[in-house]
């Protein structure tokens, strides 16, 4: 796996590209009003989110679950270590509707983060990543 990364400006804009072409822009959102892209410790946020989900909607759909419409919110918790503030604690949110047993959304979740998710297995031991889920508006899990 490898991207590149390019300073677009004469500030802190980054596109940063795949090796399929693919870009997200990325930028120091705490500098500028301005900002045209995401934090670097947003797209961490993201990653976990999108890892997490890209798994959840696997597991549901091999186990024939009507999924109609899913989300996720992702809230991370930062302390100070040195100069640097990394992330303590995430949180993910699992919002799905459809025609889905909440027992396995529930277990769902569970796999990701305790067997498929290499995002959030990237932070261990470091990090504690906690997660929800909510299924047609009723929290489950969590």
């Amino acid at each position: 796996m490898k991207i590149s990364l390019n300073r677009i400006n004469d500030e802190y804009l980054f596109e940063c590209t795949n090796s399929l072409g693919n870009t997200i822009l990325l930028d120091n959102t705490s500098h500028s009003e301005n900002s045209r892209g995401v934090s670097p410790m947003e797209t961490v946020l993201m990653a976990v989110a999108g890892c997490s989900g890209i798994d959840m909607v696997s597991i549901l759909k091999k186990q024939r679950q009507e999924i109609t419409g899913f989300r996720a919110e992702v809230t991370g918790d930062r302390i100070q270590v040195d100069e640097a503030k990394p992330f303590k604690t995430i949180l993910v949110q699992f919002f799905v509707e459809g025609t889905i047993d909440p027992k396995k959304a529930e277990r769902a979740a569970g796999l990701s983060f305790e067997k498929y998710c290499s995002v959030s297995k990237t932070f261990e031991p470091n990090v504690t990543v906690n997660y929800e889920v909510y299924v047609n508006g009723e929290k489950v899990t969590g």
